[in-house]
């Protein structure tokens, strides 16, 4: 890391610990930009993560879809181009050096917008096209994240002046070395952007059955391609990811909101209680009744 990295980034860490004022989790008043700051690693942890671009100022974290393992720290950045069921964990964090992230939530429509007024293009290609990257952290990047935090300090500046570093941030995510698979994906007309409509319906339908033949007509897509092109940008099939959508769900039923295992194995769409327990221990390692019960110690 040069030195003018390695000043931007401690000018980071220190906006982040200003703000955070010791709680672990913060939702700025900048629409989709959050903190969060832990002293410790943390146990793994699924939720759906959303479609976003995510810094750490100091740190490091790792995020498991499916088999795959993305780890990222002060260094380098991650971003998701589409919601996706991931399992979590904060690997580096101590009290002398807390784990300080930052995530902004991506816009689809924006990132067009951006493409649309730089006159970016983007060559298809058969390469890994996987919604969900690391990617080197440059300085620029780093320099609007900055600014984009300070502007807290200045609320009457917030509505003019956000909105144009955000856009500056997603500008700069679409010309790294990244952003070819992210044009793809939010580009109109293109199958990843049909992925990404699929996506949203089977996230909203997610406790319902699942007709990949209706789906995939519904995307003007053959079954064989629909399959295809889904499993290059979610590294899932349409089952596969609605079933972690559903095990997502009903462990936060568990964990959150203290419904016994039947009614959240109900709620989420499954009509066999021992069917959801053996996926649920495949999921997550442990069955729902040993998950409840480690996490309760």
């Amino acid at each position: 890391m040069t030195q003018s990295e390695s000043d931007l980034n401690e000018i980071l860490s220190q906006r982040i610990t200003k703000l955070m004022q010791g709680q672990h989790q913060l939702k700025t008043p900048i629409a989709g930009l959050s903190l969060s700051r832990w002293e410790q690693p943390t146990d793994p942890t699924s939720y759906v993560m959303d479609a976003s671009l995510c810094l750490i100022a100091q740190g490091q974290k790792q995020v498991m879809l499916g088999q795959e393992v993305y780890t990222y720290d002060a260094q380098h950045f991650l971003f998701t181009a589409v919601d996706f069921p991931v399992i979590a964990q904060i690997t580096q964090a101590s009290s002398e050096h807390p784990y300080l992230g930052v995530l902004l939530k991506l816009d689809p429509h924006l990132l067009a917008q951006i493409m649309l007024e730089a006159q970016m293009t983007f060559q298809p290609s058969n390469r890994d096209r996987k919604g969900i990257a690391v990617g080197k952290l440059t300085p620029e990047m780093t320099h609007a994240f900055i600014r984009l935090l300070d502007l807290l300090e200045t609320p009457d500046d917030l509505p003019i002046l956000a909105p144009l570093i955000i856009k500056e941030i997603f500008y700069r995510l679409l010309m790294s070395p990244q952003g070819e698979r992210l044009k793809h994906i939010v580009t109109m007309g293109t199958t990843g952007h049909r992925i990404i409509r699929a996506i949203d319906w089977i996230k909203q339908q997610f406790n319902q059955p699942l007709r990949i033949e209706d789906l995939a007509k519904h995307m003007s897509m053959s079954i064989s391609s629909f399959h295809q092109h889904f499993r290059d940008i979610t590294n899932m099939s349409p089952l596969q990811y609605q079933k972690s959508l559903r095990l997502t769900e009903a462990r936060r039923l568990l964990m959150t909101e203290n419904r016994d295992i039947s009614s959240a194995s109900l709620q989420v769409g499954y009509e066999s209680l021992s069917q959801f327990s053996r996926e649920y221990k495949r999921f997550f390692g442990a069955s729902p009744s040993e998950d409840i019960k480690h996490l309760s110690l």
